[in-house]
């Protein structure tokens, strides 16, 4: 992969260094360090480790239940089935990429979940209408934790938080009841397939590939990562910090909105209870992901193989005879072991203080 467009041109080395140029901290060390360890086996063990996982739990489960496992229909469910996960992953890794935590994702599902039951399904509105205001609300949402993060200067793990449990109960005393038979054009939509596959699983390949645009070609994918990398040396280098945190959170907020959508189109009902299943799995995937490809950093690819690795385990545990406990024991374990990788590898990419 070639750097990023900012990166030095007056020396080779620094021309063929990894993502991490964009990096204000390791920019200092890209150039030979990261030619010299470009090649290596720990390099790519880093990059692809995942990917060899991933790989490796498919073979096993394979050879364990070639009856059940290995049919083409349980890896078109695989794939369709967690485009709602994948969508809001890929909304989460955006805040992270600065350096916040929106918590508040699961509620932000489920007050979308409740309203499109209450506008559309118990009130009759359009489903256009319908999906304006959810998305207005989103957005109302993510200004709000905006605001007290990035002006009031709270946490954003403790609004969030806050904010999260408020929608939950909001979501609660809107309606309490199952809405089922909604938004019918979402529905065919949505679960109409394409080569066996859902098609909501296309729209979450679909959003992956414009993050990972964004990301990787244009000045924005870089001031995220400049913001997540130091905010005082961002705000020296002219970039408007305060303005691309709010930004992300708004994203976030926006982009898990849409993912309740997705939900509802799924589904075919409103459930008030849903959300809160989707919170420890979509920060497990997020940071498993930032240990691929581009280790120690949220990217759009990485959370995409995350997210297919994480269901792929937990798909052929279920199938080899454990209960539903197995998927909280899963994406509690790997979230754990995701952030101390992460956090391991981020640090190993930092300069020494010597240096």
């Amino acid at each position: 992969m070639t750097g990023p467009a900012h990166a030095p041109t007056d020396q080779p080395a620094r021309e063929q260094a990894p993502p991490d140029a964009a990096n204000p901290e390791v920019a200092a060390v890209g150039g030979s360090n990261a030619r010299r360890r470009g090649m290596s086996v720990g390099a790519i063990a880093d990059r692809y480790g995942l990917l060899v996982a991933w790989a490796i739990v498919i073979v096993v489960f394979s050879i364990l239940l070639p009856e059940t496992f290995l049919r083409i229909e349980n890896f078109q469910t695989i794939l369709g089935s967690q485009a709602v996960l994948l969508v809001l992953t890929l909304g989460l890794i955006v805040p992270l990429t600065v350096n916040e935590f929106d918590l508040s994702i699961a509620g932000v599902i489920n007050i979308t979940v409740v309203l499109m039951g209450f506008l559309n399904g118990v009130h009759g509105w359009p489903l256009a209408q319908s999906l304006v205001a959810v998305l207005l609300v989103a957005v109302f949402i993510g200004a709000v934790n905006a605001f007290l993060t990035v002006k009031i200067g709270i946490q954003s793990i403790i609004v969030t938080l806050g904010m999260g449990t408020l929608l939950q109960g909001l979501a609660l005393g809107i309606n309490a009841n199952a809405v089922p038979n909604l938004a019918q054009p979402l529905v065919d939509v949505l679960r109409s397939t394409l080569f066996g596959i859902q098609i909501a699983f296309y729209c979450g390949l679909a959003l992956t590939i414009l993050t990972w645009y964004v990301y990787r070609y244009t000045p924005l994918g870089r001031y995220l990562y400049f913001v997540g990398a130091g905010r005082d040396v961002a705000r020296l280098a002219g970039l408007r910090v305060d303005a691309i945190r709010t930004g992300a959170l708004l994203t976030s907020s926006t982009v898990a909105a849409l993912a309740g959508i997705m939900l509802v189109g799924l589904l075919g009902s409103a459930d008030p209870n849903v959300g809160p299943s989707f919170l420890l799995p979509a920060f497990a995937a997020a940071f498993l992901g930032a240990t691929v490809l581009q280790p120690g950093r949220f990217n759009p690819w990485g959370t995409f193989i995350a997210v297919y690795f994480l269901v792929t385990g937990i798909t052929g545990l279920q199938l080899f005879g454990l209960s539903s406990w197995i998927e909280n024991v899963f994406y509690g374990g790997s979230l754990v072991v995701a952030v101390a990788v992460a956090q391991i590898l981020r640090r190993r990419g930092e300069p020494s203080s010597g240096q």
